[in-house]
C-alpha cells in the first residue's frame, strides 16, 4: 500500500481506554491512521472486539489484526493462562510491583512490528497509549524504554539511517487515568466502545475486581464521568 507519508501514522490499538484515546489524539493531530491490534493468546480477546469498534468509530484509515504464536506467551503471565489473574490488590502493592499481568516484553514485540509496518508504510510516526502513571509496574511503559526503543529503530532500518527518521509518540505517558479520560472525552472518544477487564465473563462482561477495572473505574470516578463498562453480576460497582 501506497500513503502520503506526511499524514500516515501508525497505532497500536489493543481496545481499551488508553490506546483509543492515543489514537483520537493522533486523529485529532491530522494524521491517517493505519491501526494494528495484535491476537497473542490473550484471555481477553474480547479485547479485539473492541479495538474493531474503537477504530470505525474514530476513522481509522484501515485495522488489520496482526496474528502472533500464541505458544510465545503462553503460561508466561497470567493474561496468557500462566496463574489466575490477581483481584482485589491493595492499591499500594499495584503501585509498587510488576504483577504477573505482566506479559515478557509486549511492547518491545509490538512495537517492533509496527516499526515494520510503518516502513513499509512509509509513515514516520507511530503512537501508543503506554501509560507509566498508572501502570508504574509495567517497564515496558516507562519513558525511558520508548525513548531507547526509537533510537534502537532508527538505528536499525533503512529509513533511519537515511536520515528519515521515525518517532514513537505516546502522549499519555505521565497522565493520571483521570486526565485521560477527561482528554478522550474532549475529543469525542465513546469509552462504552472499548473494553479493559483483564478476566471477563463469557458474555464479555468486566470482573471489576482486576487491576485493570479498579485503574479504569477510579479514572471515571475521579473525572466526575459516568462509568460505561458493563459489569458482571457480583462485581464490585
Amino acid at each position: 500500500m501506497i500513503v502520503d507519508s506526511s499524514k500516515a501514522a501508525v497505532c497500536l490499538l489493543s481496545g481499551g481506554l488508553d490506546s483509543a484515546t492515543t489514537l483520537a489524539i493522533a486523529r485529532h493531530e491530522g494524521y491517517d491512521c493505519h491501526c494494528i491490534s495484535f491476537a497473542y493468546g490473550q484471555r481477553h480477546t474480547i479485547e479485539l472486539e473492541a479495538a474493531r469498534r474503537v477504530a470505525d468509530s474514530l476513522g481509522a484509515t484501515t485495522h488489520q489484526i496482526v496474528n502472533l504464536d500464541t505458544t510465545i506467551f503462553q503460561g508466561w503471565s497470567a493474561l496468557t493462562g500462566g496463574e489466575d489473574v490477581p483481584k482485589d490488590r491493595d492499591p499500594r502493592e499495584m503501585e509498587h510491583d510488576i504483577p504477573s499481568t505482566y506479559v515478557p516484553a509486549r511492547n518491545l514485540i509490538f512495537l517492533s512490528i509496527a516499526a515494520g509496518i510503518a516502513e513499509g508504510f512509509g509513515a514516520r510516526e507511530i503512537y501508543i497509549g503506554a501509560n507509566a502513571v498508572d501502570y508504574s509496574g509495567y517497564p515496558d511503559c516507562r519513558v525511558e524504554f520508548l525513548e531507547s526503543f526509537q533510537t534502537t529503530m532508527n538505528l536499525g532500518t533503512k529509513a533511519g539511517v537515511s536520515g528519515d527518521t521515525t518517532r514513537i509518540h505516546a502522549p499519555l505517558v505521565n497522565l493520571t487515568k483521570a486526565r485521560i479520560i477527561e482528554q478522550g472525552i474532549a475529543l469525542g472518544v465513546d469509552y462504552a466502545l472499548t473494553h479493559s477487564c483483564y478476566d471477563p465473563d463469557d458474555q464479555g462482561r468486566a470482573c471489576g475486581r482486576c487491576d485493570s477495572c479498579a485503574i479504569r473505574r477510579d479514572g471515571f470516578k475521579n473525572a466526575g464521568v459516568d462509568d460505561p463498562t458493563i459489569y458482571s453480576p457480583g462485581a464490585i460497582p
